[in-house]
């Protein structure tokens, strides 16, 4: 049975970070290809990082990320031939991801008191579930 399942999630940030990510100037280097890689590997991990989710056979993982005003907004793509739906797979692949980023522009996020009063994640959701008997190109 093939199955897919593509979920999306937001980060918001500071415009000043987003401008500094768009220019490379991070300490930590660039954040949408560490997220990228961050998400495939969460996602295939999935079954270990969520006691009740069984392994499933995984045939593709892609992540999408795009900067849009003072977001970065990023997709996860999972794919599968088995038994069981891969929409939590791509929940903890966008999720992931997102952290992923947080954690490198963290020294540019905070106020004065070490806070993050701007930064947020968001909206993460299941835009699209698929389930057929075989796959369709």
């Amino acid at each position: 049975m093939y199955r897919e399942a593509i979920a999306e999630g937001v980060i918001v940030l500071k415009q000043s970070t987003i401008e500094r990510i768009k220019s490379k100037t991070l300490e930590k280097g660039d954040p949408i290809s560490t997220a990228e890689i961050a998400g495939i590997l969460a996602a295939k991990q999935t079954s270990q990082l969520i006691p009740l989710c069984h392994p499933i056979p995984i045939t593709n993982v892609k992540i999408d990320i795009r900067l849009e005003g003072n977001s970065i907004i990023s997709q996860c793509k999972v794919k599968s031939i088995g038994q069981t739906g891969v929409e939590m797979e791509a929940l903890t692949g966008v999720s992931i991801a997102l952290l992923t980023i947080w954690d490198m522009v963290k020294p540019y996020e905070k106020d004065e008191q070490g806070q993050y009063p701007e930064t947020c994640i968001t909206n993460i959701h299941v835009i699209k579930k698929i389930k057929e008997s075989e796959e369709k190109n």
